[in-house]
């Protein structure tokens, strides 16, 4: 497996863009490759469950400042019993966060990302999002996904701990890890990339992850949109870092959610999801993904959990 970035130019990329692209295809188009999911993949997804095991894949939230924690998120006490009267005791908190980053588990929308002025489908970004909000690719108008999930562990394929930041993942490297594991990514799927972050952050500690981070290559995207997939995501926020592509610093986002219409998840810890499949013996399960119900936001904080 090649783990440096292969350069793209931006008329590769640009021939990549529509060659995936999905606009014109749904109704309503702001949920775009959610759209997939149907009353048939949800019962798909529920047969796959066996022992009952429930993983959640959320980060605790984070409140410390770190290379990879720009934002810290918000967490104080508003109430320590003495507001009002005084039985019951009531004890209550504030929590804020600027989720979109590395350090908070979230869900993309398709109004997270345009590229060349225009959101999914073809929206203008400028008519479509202002100040208050965004009226088109909402968060809320996704709603919450139940689905079959992949874990594409990569390290557990490979046979090795991690994937050093700047590894990237190309299209060959999925169909062999499709092949080591035993799994096939199938439409409707939602499809997690597990680098081994957490584990290697944990070990040897924290680093800045928008200069280097495993990810996917944009050759990778092809397959994935070949195989009519609803949902990206995994421990990094999907891009290997450096990019590839002259110019652009997120051309994967570019491609899920703007060309494909495919929401993206971020910063997931998927240790304990891979040593649940691990024991399992298998890397498909049921997903289940509820982001917040925001009018007018571009993403949500997560917490998905898998069902085996």
């Amino acid at each position: 497996m090649s783990s440096t970035p292969a350069a793209v130019s931006r008329q590769e990329f640009d021939a990549l863009f529509e060659a995936v692209r999905t606009w014109g295809r749904w109704d309503p188009a702001d949920r775009g490759a959610w759209n997939r999911v149907t009353a048939a993949h949800v019962q798909r997804a529920a047969a796959l469950i066996r022992s009952g095991t429930v993983v959640p894949m959320g980060r605790p939230w984070d409140t410390l400042p770190g290379p990879d924690n720009a934002r810290p998120a918000l967490h104080y006490m508003s109430d320590l019993g003495d507001v009002e009267a005084p039985e019951p005791s009531a004890f209550k908190d504030f929590l804020a966060v600027d989720y979109h980053g590395k350090g908070v588990s979230h869900l993309d929308a398709l109004s997270h990302i345009a590229y060349r002025g225009q959101l999914y489908d073809g929206c203008p970004a400028r008519e479509a999002i202002d100040a208050g909000g965004a009226r088109f690719g909402a968060v809320s108008a996704l709603g919450p996904l139940v689905t079959r999930g992949v874990l594409l562990d990569l390290p557990a394929a490979l046979g090795v701990e991690w994937l050093e930041p700047g590894h990237a993942v190309h299209a060959h490297d999925v169909v062999a890890a499709e092949r080591a594991l035993d799994v096939t990514i199938g439409d409707g799927d939602a499809v997690l990339l597990r680098s081994g972050r957490f584990r290697r952050r944990r070990e040897i500690g924290p680093w800045d992850p928008g200069a280097a981070s495993a990810g996917w290559h944009v050759d990778a995207v092809p397959l994935l949109a070949e195989r009519a997939i609803a949902l990206l995501g995994g421990d990094g926020d999907s891009d290997v870092r450096p990019s590839p592509v002259e110019g652009l610093h997120s051309p994967v986002h570019v491609l899920a959610i703007t060309a494909m219409g495919v929401p993206l998840l971020d910063n997931l810890d998927l240790e304990a999801l891979s040593a649940a499949c691990a024991e399992a013996g298998r890397y498909a399960f049921m997903l289940v993904v509820t982001p917040l119900n925001v009018p007018g936001g571009t993403g949500s904080p997560v917490n998905p959990v898998a069902v085996l």
